[in-house]
């Protein structure tokens, strides 16, 4: 049952997160606003084609000015869920650290499930490290409060010039999008089915409809 409630919290707040981040999903190429971190126009990113301008809402007519916000949001869960598939692919290859996740309960990292379940095996107080560090990634080294998403890092430590940073970051903004209907796509299908990524694969099943065998 805790697994289960567990399992059922964590995909309501992926799914509010892709609703929130898709809220500016496909941003106009007209009325250009450049900020002077970027030296980019912020509108003209993640105009993607056949879809072009995609605002189904309308919020960019009624609510411009918090197109702003909307987009750094979009950012920063895509940049999360980016994070996320890796994690879960890796995972699901059971490339895991070496040692113990927790000495005191004989807990090591390779006996932690692949899947969500896996999230039910961390101590609380594992847990607790972990939001304690996301809180401090969030208030200090990344802020939100950063709403152009440039933390004076560069690519890689690389300095680009306008033309290519706007190219790398419409390409960050897609990719984002992409990982958010992944991660979420990834964790939809493991409930349909009761089976982790690695399961799927292992039995040939491919498909989320079926019986679990072969597949379709």
């Amino acid at each position: 049952q805790t697994i289960s409630n567990i399992i059922t919290i964590t995909m309501k707040l992926a799914i509010a997160a892709l609703l929130a981040g898709s809220a500016a999903a496909f941003a106009p190429s007209q009325s250009a606003k450049s900020t002077s971190a970027l030296q980019v126009s912020e509108l003209e990113l993640g105009v993607t084609e056949p879809l072009g301008v995609y605002d189904p809402l309308g919020w960019l007519e009624t609510q411009p000015e918090s197109f702003e916000r909307r987009r750094a949001v979009e950012r920063k869960h895509g940049r999360i869920a980016m994070a996320a598939v890796v994690g879960c692919i890796v995972h699901n290859n059971h490339i895991v650290f070496d040692g113990y996740l927790s000495p005191s309960n004989d807990l090591k990292f390779s006996d932690v499930p692949t899947g969500m379940a896996g999230i039910a095996t961390v101590p609380t107080a594992g847990l607790a490290q972990i939001f304690l560090f996301i809180a401090l990634i969030e208030l200090a080294w990344l802020p939100a409060s950063k709403y152009d998403g440039d933390y004076g890092v560069g690519w890689f430590g690389e300095n680009l010039n306008p033309e290519e940073k706007a190219r790398k970051l419409n390409a960050e903004i897609n990719n984002g999008r992409a990982a958010m209907m992944g991660i979420m796509g990834n964790m939809v299908v493991e409930v349909i089915t009761g089976q982790t990524m690695y399961e799927q694969y292992a039995a040939g099943h491919i498909s989320p409809f079926g019986d679990g065998e072969g597949v379709f």
